[in-house]
């Protein structure tokens, strides 16, 4: 079997083990392999293949991979549903008394059921307020 060969076959296993395991780190072996098998169908034989998968593989993980764990790490630039209403602010329709199990706000043009987020508070209707946090189709508001 030519070299080549067997290269195109190790960049295919390391391609899909990079598939399976989406960490990029099986990626860069890949292009590796894939440049081995280029030097090697010109004719750089086992040894310019070899130099080739080593020097392409090191050159990404060094310098791709990390860009790729960024992009892999950094969270979603867009917030929607509930919590894209974190932190906006509101007005009590309703008076909002959590003993009393009362309360309302408009959240964006949105009437909301409220609940003071501190169990004791008790806010009047037409007062201003953040939303803390949201609990199924309950606001919690301060």
């Amino acid at each position: 079997m030519d070299a080549w060969v067997i290269w195109i076959v190790l960049a295919c296993l390391l391609g899909v083990g990079e598939i399976a395991t989406v960490s990029f780190f099986l990626g860069p072996f890949a292009a590796g392999a894939v440049a081995a098998a280029i030097v090697a169908l010109a004719g750089g034989g086992w040894i310019g293949s070899a130099a080739a998968f080593l020097v392409i593989s090191v050159l990404l993980l060094l310098f791709v991979r990390p860009i790729a764990k960024r992009h892999l790490r950094q969270g979603p630039l867009l917030r929607t549903g509930t919590a894209a209403l974190l932190g906006r602010s509101a007005i009590v329709l309703e008076r909002i008394a959590n003993d009393e199990g009362s309360g309302a706000a408009r959240i964006d043009g949105e009437v909301w059921t409220a609940r003071a987020f501190d169990e004791d508070r008790i806010i009047e209707a037409g007062e201003k307020v953040s939303v803390i946090e949201i609990r199924g189709a309950t606001a919690l508001v301060d």
